[in-house]
């Protein structure tokens, strides 16, 4: 019983047979998925596809990949898009720094907002940190919001331990299965199991088995042998705590 806690289910490379790849999760031990929306143009669809598969659940969000689609309005639009609409949590949303010609003074300024709005709803929020994890801290420390997930976390530990104890639960894909990745590797088996969480963010970064592949919910099976061969725990204790971590996240009843 595993939870796939960051698929965009929605992308639209799924498009010519989501069905069958919902099937294979589904036979592969994946119980639910969280389909975190990235721009307001693509919150209708997530919510359509999610509609239609029990136990597949929404987050929506403005991602800062997007930055320049994102317009002022999108922040309200969230806000009355959540206040109607079952959402789970806010996000894809956070910072990204890792692209120079993506404005940071904008990036901030959203994931801000789109903590306000979390915080409003009494909501996790889905955060997506590349090159930015620091200033990712500082700005949940000013919030004041304590609950939710760094996704395909790449910090360092230090950085792990502080986003720890503000109350967030950090996510791994597929780039701990690859051998070269020794510092995120090394984070595995460095924190406790109770703040971790299990992803493939599919269609994107396979695993070192899938390697130039679409990646697909089914593949996280991959995720938790890498854990369970870092971690030198039972599978089954890491399946059933991850998964109890993301039902706690998302107050998830299954």
């Amino acid at each position: 019983m595993l939870i796939d806690s960051h698929v965009h289910l929605d992308d639209q490379r799924f498009d010519v047979d989501r069905d069958q790849v919902v099937k294979r999760a589904e036979q592969s031990g994946v119980i639910t998925m969280i389909v975190p929306a990235v721009t307001a143009t693509t919150w209708s669809k997530t919510k359509k596809i999610t509609d239609k598969y029990p136990n597949v659940f929404p987050a929506y969000g403005l991602h800062p990949y997007f930055i320049d689609q994102h317009e002022a309005e999108h922040l309200e639009q969230l806000h009355n898009w959540i206040e109607t609409e079952k959402a789970i949590a806010v996000g894809e949303c956070g910072l990204d720094y890792f692209l120079p010609e993506l404005d940071q003074t904008k990036q901030r300024l959203f994931f801000e907002r789109q903590l306000t709005i979390a915080k409003k709803f009494d909501l996790p929020i889905i955060i997506h940190a590349r090159s930015a994890v620091e200033d990712v801290i500082n700005l949940l420390k000013k919030s004041g919001h304590n609950k939710g997930m760094i996704h395909s976390y790449n910090g360092s530990l230090q950085q792990a331990k502080k986003l720890i104890d503000l109350g967030y639960l950090l996510s791994f894909g597929g780039a701990v299965t690859y051998p070269r990745a020794k510092k995120l590797r090394a984070l595995i088996g460095q924190l406790p199991l109770d703040s971790l969480l299990l992803e493939t963010d599919a269609p994107d970064q396979a695993g070192a088995n899938f390697n130039q592949q679409r990646n697909e919910p089914s593949f996280i099976i991959e995720i938790l042998d890498t854990f369970t061969e870092l971690r030198s725990e039972n599978r089954k204790v890491i399946a059933e705590q991850t998964t109890q971590n993301c039902q706690k996240l998302f107050n998830l009843t299954l």
